[in-house]
Formats: structure tokens, C-alpha cells, sequence
């Protein structure tokens, strides 16, 4: 059998394992894998989910550096939507800021807010908010 096999058996093995693991051999286990105490009231479910998934990174690779960050940055509250691509003509782009909702349209040659034209999405955004901001990471449309 290939190395990558024999790989994926003992991994498979190993969650086979936890499966049947009681609360005081997971609370061991995520010292061993997490090199720290599981934080109080995890239920052992949980533990064995997040157990499994270290052995599957440890062994497979974990996840890209930008879906990590992206994870941290929604773990801190923030936004992290990018649509991709071009914004298209009629496109609406709403943001709320200090409990007002904002909405602009995109035109095919800049944008509306407000009943007033603008050629970037910056100056729409130092509008909103009083300071210089990227339009596109104000609005989350990329940029």
C-alpha cells in the first residue's frame, strides 16, 4: 500500500480512537495535542470534533493562511465578505454605520448616493463617515 494509504489508515485509525473516548481521555488527549488544558465545560462531542480535526491537519495540512485570517477576523467581529469579480451596473452596495443604513448604486461610470454622482467609492465613504477610508473595504466590495 502507498505511503499516502497507509497515511490516511492510521488517521482514520486515530478518530476511531477518539470515538470512543470518555471525557477524562479527551480532556488528556487535547493536553497532549493542544500542549494546554481544554477550557472548561467543552463537551466531550466538541473536544472529540476538534481532536479530529488536528489530527487530520496535522497529518494532511491545515488550513490556507487566508482562511485563517479570514476565521480570525469573524472571531473579532469583523467583516470579511469579498465579492469577486467586477461590480456590475444597478449593483447595490448597503452598509450600515452609526445605526444609519447606507445604500449606493453602481452606475457604468461610477456611483449614486444620495441622488448625488460619484466616480469612486472613496469619497462616498469619507462622506459617511467624516474620514478618509478605502470606499471598496468600507463597502466590502473588494479592492
Amino acid at each position: 500500500m502507498s505511503r499516502r494509504g497507509s497515511n490516511h489508515d492510521e488517521v482514520a485509525r486515530e478518530i476511531a480512537r477518539l470515538l470512543v473516548c470518555d471525557r477524562r481521555a479527551c480532556l488528556e488527549a487535547w493536553q497532549d495535542a493542544f500542549g494546554s488544558p481544554a477550557p472548561k465545560h467543552l463537551s466531550v462531542q466538541f473536544m472529540r470534533k476538534a481532536l479530529a480535526y488536528e489530527i487530520q491537519a496535522k497529518a494532511f495540512g491545515g488550513l490556507p493562511n487566508r482562511v485563517r485570517r479570514q476565521l480570525l477576523t469573524i472571531a473579532a467581529g469583523g467583516n470579511t465578505s469579498r465579492p469577486s469579480g467586477k461590480m456590475h451596473p444597478g449593483a447595490r452596495l448597503i452598509r450600515e454605520w452609526n445605526g444609519r443604513t447606507h445604500e449606493v448604486e453602481v452606475l457604468t461610470d461610477g456611483f449614486l448616493w444620495k441622488g448625488k454622482r460619484f466616480r469612486s467609492l472613496s469619497p462616498v465613504a469619507r462622506e459617511i463617515t467624516g474620514a478618509r477610508w478605502s470606499g471598496p473595504r468600507f463597502f466590502a466590495a473588494g479592492g
